[in-house]
């Protein structure tokens, strides 16, 4: 009888599809081994007087690769937060980094606490000193290790972080840039916080500009009317739903969340539903869509397109056997265990990697510290010199065409378009979108050209391998 199939961990998973690339590779065994392992971990237990007693919280920073530095990777508080899952989610920041050509190394951090169980101050009060066990230890610094949010933190505790790091640091002119996702009003950037489901958005576009991509899932079209199935409407799931449903066209026909699942045929409001979450806490009684009990077996409803945007290993070894998505693009990091990845190609299963679709948060990142270091926003200098000159060209295009007599001119609705400058907004996703096309050609190069590579996960581990593996070489390493 045969002994059944072990899950692997999320930790294995990563170190398993690392392998399956590295096999492709020409690298020595001592330089496989300096990428894959992770640097250092610190772990810090640190006790906060709440209540009347004293409570100890356990945290973690990883630090997975200093090719490059500062190092960069979010901030997660959840009660399942251990030294395994940090370490994963360090190394798939190195990769994921890597892939965009951002100029960071890997890191990852993690509070094990359950932030429903304390109020605002009491959540201050641990953050705070969480932030500054790391500070103290250069583990939040401008130059050398730059956290962001991640699940269970953000806007709101990254202002928390870079007000207690100004504290221990009151010369340093570059203190805003010591972490990324702050609100605007605290050196934040516009467009940080629907980043990564942009970036989603972005990416989905990106590989529906490909026929031969597109015929590998055996689907044809555009976005439009495809039918999506998302699982977690949190902050990436929630914005990547409203952007491909209002601005692509997609159908959000089911959507997972903690209590259940939600289904609409016609398409999900995405707006309203998101706003009955919040005033209700879960998806039970949306008068827009029928309720569904287990939740978790919306991921195997028939679909065009599923988004896992939650917690990692969601799809596994006990249900990826009736996934029917042709195509998965993974949102949250480490959705699909390394064996349920088997199973999907087998079954031929197009699946977009967590390492590229999930980019757009890290992108905007650095965008966000890059203003920071410049100390000005983006588009302050040129906007208005841009309108100048367009406005410009606009009106004298106007007046020869008014000059032929022909009674034709430009709509006032050209005219506000064209002669409107770029500002912070427009810019980002300018640049974010610049950044999602540029890393998916760089992996369907290698996906359509090189023997062996079947499908795009191990295409972007090549890519941000061969780029890391480059770094180090060029060190003397």
């Amino acid at each position: 009888m045969n002994a059944p199939l072990r899950e692997p961990s999320f930790r294995e998973s990563v170190d398993l599809m690392f392998n399956r690339a590295v096999r492709l590779m020409d690298l020595s065994p001592g330089l496989e081994e300096k990428i894959r392992v992770c640097n250092s971990t610190y772990t810090v237990r640190f006790g906060v007087r709440l209540r009347g007693a004293i409570h100890t919280f356990t945290g973690y920073r990883s630090v997975h690769s200093e090719h490059m530095e500062p190092v960069k990777g979010g901030i997660r508080f959840a009660p399942s937060v251990d030294q395994d899952e940090v370490e994963a989610l360090a190394a798939l920041m190195t990769y994921k980094c890597s892939l965009v050509e951002v100029p960071f190394g890997g890191s990852k951090g993690g509070l094990r606490i359950d932030p429903r169980e304390w109020n605002e101050h009491e959540m201050e009060q641990i953050t705070r000193r969480f932030a500054y066990e790391l500070a103290k230890r250069d583990l939040i610094n401008p130059s050398q290790n730059v956290p962001a949010p991640d699940m269970g933190t953000g806007e709101r505790e990254m202002a928390w972080i870079v007000d207690q790091y100004r504290r221990m640091n009151t010369t340093d002119i570059n203190a805003s840039a010591c972490v990324t996702g702050k609100p605007l009003n605290a050196g934040g950037i516009a467009g940080r916080v629907e980043a990564t489901g942009r970036g989603v958005q972005y990416a989905l576009r990106e590989f529906f500009r490909h026929p031969d991509d597109m015929k590998k899932a055996g689907l044809t079209g555009g976005i439009e009317g495809k039918r999506v199935v998302v699982q977690g409407l949190g902050n990436v799931g929630f914005h990547a739903a409203k952007f491909l449903s209002e601005e692509d066209g997609a159908k959000v026909v089911a959507v997972v969340e903690r209590d259940g699942g939600v289904v609409n045929p016609a398409g999900l409001p995405i707006e309203y539903l998101k706003s009955h979450i919040a005033a209700t806490g879960g998806v039970r009684d949306f008068a827009q869509g029928g309720f569904v009990d287990d939740g978790a077996s919306l991921l195997e409803a028939e679909c065009d397109i599923l988004i896992p945007a939650a917690m990692e290993s969601v799809i596994n070894l006990g249900n990826a056997d009736r996934i029917r998505a042709p195509l998965i693009i993974e949102a949250a990091n480490g959705p699909i265990t390394a064996g349920a990845d088997d199973i999907l190609r087998q079954k031929g299963i197009v699946i977009i990697p967590d390492m590229y679709a999930n980019a757009g948060g890290v992108t905007v990142s650095y965008f966000e510290w890059v203003k920071n270091l410049s100390h000005i926003r983006f588009g302050r200098m040129q906007r208005r010199q841009e309108e100048a000159q367009q406005t410009l060209l606009v009106g004298e295009l106007d007046r020869l065409l008014r000059e032929t007599g022909t009674g034709l001119g430009l709509s006032e609705k050209f005219k506000q378009q064209y002669v409107h400058g770029a500002g912070e907004l427009e810019l980002v996703r300018s640049g974010l979108d610049d950044t999602m096309r540029t890393a998916y050609q760089s992996m369907r190069e290698v996906w359509h050209g090189r023997k062996g590579v079947d499908d795009l996960r191990v295409a972007a581990y090549l890519v941000s391998i061969g780029r890391v593996a480059a770094s180090y070489r060029s060190k003397g390493l």
